[in-house]
C-alpha cells in the first residue's frame, strides 16, 4: 500500500505499524527543510495522487500538505492534530506521547480498512507501538520526579508536550515564545529576560531547535554554554542516524535526562 505522510516523522510511525505492507513516501525528510514554507514538487504530487492513506500533522503546521492531498480524492485522510485532541494550540504533536499512541491505533485501524485481509497484523504491531510509547512515558515521568521542580528555557515550543509529560516546568517569558512562533523580532527586554535566567543559571537546560537557526538562537545557545547551562538539542524531522521514531524519542529523553542530572 502506499502511503503519503508530510514528515518522516509521521512517516516513520506509518511504518512501524505498517512494516513491509506499505511503502511510504515522507514528503519533508530532510532536517534543513520548514514545513511552515515548503513548496510541494511535482514529485510530492504524484506521490499523493497514488496514495491510499495520507497522515498530515495538521494545527496549521503543514497547510501545504493539505493542499497536496486535497487533490486526491481516493485517500483515506488522517490528520494527527486532530487525532491527538490534546486542547493545546501547540501544533508539534509528534511530541505529545499518549497522542502519538492514538495516531498509531487510528493508521491501524485505517490500513486494516484499506488491506482487510492484514488488518490483525496492523493491530498487533500498533499495540508493540504504543508498548514502546507506555517505556518511554514512564522514563519521561521518572526523570521529572528526579528533578522536581526543574525549569528550563526554550528557543521555540517545539518539545512542549515532552516537557509535560516530564512534568518539567518552561520559564521561557511569553514574550519570547510569542514573537518566535510569529516570526517576529523578540523584544530587548524578553531577551535580557531569557538570557538572565540563563546566566544566574536559574534554568537546568536550554532546549534548542536545532531546524530554526538565527543569529539570536545562536547567541543564547552561547551564552548557555559559556554558564555551564546544557543545551538539548530537539528537531522537527528525524535526526540523521535515528532508526525510527522510538528510537528518536528515546535519545530525546535520554539527552534531556543527562542535561537534569549535570
Amino acid at each position: 500500500m502506499k502511503v503519503v505522510a508530510a514528515t518522516d516523522v509521521w512517516g516513520s510511525v506509518v511504518s512501524a505499524i505498517g512494516g513491509d505492507k506499505v511503502q511510504v513516501t515522507s514528503i519533508i525528510h530532510d532536517p534543513s527543510a520548514d514545513p511552515h514554507s515548503y513548496e510541494s514538487t511535482a514529485d510530492d504530487a504524484l506521490a499523493a495522487k497514488d496514495a491510499k492513506l495520507t497522515l498530515a500533522n495538521g494545527g496549521g503546521y503543514d497547510d501545504f500538505f493539505t493542499k497536496l492531498t486535497g487533490e486526491s480524492t481516493d485517500a483515506k485522510k488522517l490528520v494527527a492534530y486532530d487525532i491527538a485532541a490534546t486542547g493545546d494550540e501547540n501544533e508539534h504533536v509528534w511530541y505529545d506521547l499518549p497522542g502519538v499512541a492514538k495516531v498509531a491505533d487510528q493508521v491501524a485501524t485505517a490500513l486494516g480498512e484499506i488491506q482487510p485481509s492484514s488488518k490483525q497484523a496492523f493491530a498487533d504491531n500498533a499495540k508493540t507501538f504504543k508498548g514502546q510509547i507506555d517505556g518511554l512515558l514512564k522514563k519521561a515521568g521518572e526523570v521529572g520526579a528526579a528533578h522536581p521542580g526543574s525549569k528550563v528555557v526554550v528557543t521555540e515550543p517545539v518539545a512542549h508536550y515532552l516537557l509535560q509529560s516530564a512534568k518539567i516546568t518552561d520559564a521561557t517569558p511569553k514574550a519570547f515564545s510569542d514573537a518566535v512562533e510569529n516570526e517576529t523580532d523578540v523584544p530587548a527586554d524578553a531577551v535580557a529576560q531569557f538570557t538572565q535566567l540563563i546566566k544566574t543559571k536559574q534554568v537546568k537546560a536550554l532546549i534548542n531547535n536545532v531546524q530554526t537557526v538565527t543569529p539570536l538562537t545562536e547567541q543564547v545557545a552561547g551564552e548557555a554554554k559559556a554558564a555551564g547551562v546544557p543545551v538539548v538539542d530537539v528537531a522537527e524531522t528525524l535526526p540523521a542516524g535515528a532508526k525510527g521514531y522510538i528510537d528518536w524519542m528515546t535519545k530525546d529523553v535520554d539527552s534531556l535526562s543527562g542535561a537534569l542530572n549535570s
